[in-house]
């Protein structure tokens, strides 16, 4: 499989298993599920890291140098939250773990900041997505409608 099919792969999945990490399932396996999709998820988050490395390379090499454009480091900047917050939300849905399994409050702040850090991921992605429709429409084959008038 080439590059941007695997790209396009990763991003599919990574998309699907974020959605399934937020479906509230009722009953005992509730929180497995969570730990699982959450943690694929992760991987897929860190695949698609590593397939995108050399643009964020590039980009940070441009921005140090002061060569990029705004829009790259719109882009840059929204990624650099998006990392942040991800990451957070990982960490602390790790931490977290000890607060679901046994009910231990001194863990539960974790569980606190992990809720809120991947509801605040998520309206992030929702805006790393917008950014990026361009790049989706490519991959699918879609072109951008012209407006009306042209």
């Amino acid at each position: 499989m080439n590059t941007r099919k695997t790209k396009i792969t990763v991003d599919i999945f990574m998309t699907l298993f974020v959605i399934l990490s937020f479906v509230r399932w009722c009953g005992d396996g509730g929180f497995i599920f969570h730990a699982v999709v959450s943690s694929v998820f992760t991987l897929l988050v860190a695949l698609h890291l590593f397939l995108n490395r050399k643009w964020v390379v590039s980009v940070t090499k441009s921005i140090i140098a002061r060569k990029a454009n705004s829009k790259t480091k719109q882009l840059y900047f929204v990624d650099i939250i998006l990392m942040t917050v991800w990451g957070i939300a990982i960490i602390t849905g790790f931490l977290a773990i000890p607060s679901f399994l046994n009910e231990n409050e001194s863990f539960h702040v974790f569980s606190r900041i992990h809720s809120v850090s991947s509801r605040i991921g998520a309206v992030v992605i929702l805006v790393h997505i917008y950014q990026h429709l361009g790049h989706i429409r490519s991959y699918l084959g879609l072109k951008k409608k012209p407006k009306s008038g042209e």
